[in-house]
């Protein structure tokens, strides 16, 4: 019995199965595998070793992962700087007030356009031949009505402004009201922005209609004197460049009293385009035109104090690496700088 599985198993292994990726499956003696020579890997099972052996990197013995690296004891959730949270809670602190500042400033202009407004509505007020510039103030947007000649030989264009997208000036021009206060001994000569005109009609030879002669009435607004910004350059009236309208340095420059007036024209679309055409000035609708952009200010400001409120209350109600771990936040934690 046993002699018979002794030559079973002699006959298992005589015979051996070998596969390789290069060449089919086939039986060869296992005794002429004993004595064949040992022949050199070929190209494709030096590949798929050097293929093998960069991607396990793990199999080499000189291989260190990174708990291997050294590592440095530090303590998280430490507390924060007070120069730090001072700085961050006076962004809300000073956006809110802000915020009602601009609320205050709402009501302020609300009252002011409609005061404005109310004195658009009165019937024009004939203007005196001399006109006190101090009370010029409780009258400013007050509809005014007077008579007189123009001075076109001492028009100033002041610019450059820009009205429907098109490049242009304002056209100021000295309004003489003597020959309509006999005996009057003063000065009766006004300022009167007579409105827009084209870069185009700049030159006067090419809007002779614009310059109309005689005695003309005039109606308008009357305004009080503007101020000028720090981006505005200055002006240059000995080369006839005006910026800025600088009553009170336009009216010596003319001989004039510093009293400002804008002529007014209804909204007229058609009229509007044929003055453009025949540079006559376009004269401005009377109404008030008082930015008050409060509301937006008001919105912005709030929102950004309750933002950086919220994010204060972030920053210390939940220390730095805390959150739900709490205790463990103080801590100390291992850290690796080297990974």
């Amino acid at each position: 019995m046993n002699v018979t599985m002794n030559k079973s198993t002699q006959l298992l292994h005589l015979f051996r199965r070998t596969t390789t990726r290069s060449a089919p499956s086939q039986w060869i003696c296992a005794q002429c595998l004993r004595t064949a020579k040992p022949t050199k890997p070929s190209n494709i099972v030096r590949q798929q070793r050097r293929y093998q052996s960069t991607q396990n990197p793990a199999d080499s013995p000189d291989f260190k992962s990174i708990l291997d690296k050294p590592v440095q004891l530090v303590r998280s959730g430490r507390r924060h700087k007070p120069l730090g949270l001072i700085i961050l809670a006076a962004i809300p602190v000073t956006a809110f007030f802000l915020g009602c500042w601009q609320v205050r400033r709402l009501g302020l202009k609300t009252e002011l356009v409609a005061r404005f407004e109310d004195r658009l509505v009165r019937d024009p007020l004939p203007l005196p031949p001399q006109i006190d510039p101090d009370a010029i103030k409780e009258f400013d947007y007050r509809r005014v009505t007077t008579r007189g000649k123009w001075r076109h030989e001492q028009e100033m264009l002041i610019g450059p402004r820009v009205h429907d997208g098109n490049d242009g000036f304002l056209v100021i021009t000295p309004l003489d009201r003597s020959a309509e206060v006999p005996g009057f001994k003063g000065n009766t000569t006004i300022l009167v922005c007579r409105g827009w005109i084209p870069k185009a009609k700049a030159d006067k030879n090419l809007r002779l209609d614009g310059l109309p002669t005689g005695t003309v009435e005039v109606e308008g607004l009357l305004r009080e004197p503007w101020k000028k910004n720090m981006f505005t350059p200055d002006n240059r009236p000995d080369q006839g460049m005006w910026h800025f309208p600088d009553i009170y340095q336009m009216a010596e420059h003319v001989g004039s009293q510093p009293v400002w007036i804008e002529e007014t024209m209804k909204p007229n679309l058609l009229e509007s385009y044929r003055r453009e055409e025949a540079g006559m000035p376009i004269g401005r609708p009377p109404e008030v035109n008082l930015r008050n952009n409060h509301v937006q200010y008001i919105f912005t400001w709030f929102s950004l104090s309750a933002a950086t409120g919220i994010m204060l209350w972030m920053v210390v109600k939940r220390p730095r690496g805390g959150g739900s771990m709490g205790g463990i936040a103080g801590r100390r934690v291992r850290e690796s700088r080297e990974w």
